[in-house]
């Protein structure tokens, strides 16, 4: 059994603090561009249909294009964290773990 030095610590923390800037980073670029991708069809519908002019008031409209940002926030960084992670664990594994041929 192998114990855990300082520096050990420490490189493992820059790693996580990085792998949680990136996915923030693609988080928001991915909640930058779906907010553009929900607001052009909700803001032209309800300019040009009469059922969303009716009834999405601006509430509505903003409700429907944050929920769009917020989920391509949320599922972009939960897949790059998961990445980052499973490619971080294949890189720190044993070498006869990394063999993954049928022998």
């Amino acid at each position: 059994m192998s114990t855990v030095t300082r520096a050990y610590l420490d490189q493992r923390l820059a790693a996580a603090k990085r792998c949680s800037r990136e996915a923030a980073m693609a988080g928001a670029k991915a909640a930058a561009v779906a907010t553009v991708a929900a607001a052009v069809p909700t803001l032209a519908s309800v300019r040009m249909l009469p059922w969303a002019k009716a009834n999405l008031n601006p509430t509505g409209q903003a409700l429907i294009i944050s929920t769009v940002a917020g989920m391509a926030y949320f599922i972009v960084a939960d897949k790059t964290i998961l990445s980052m992670a499973r490619k971080h664990s294949f890189d720190d594994a044993p070498d006869h773990l990394k063999n993954t041929s049928f022998q």
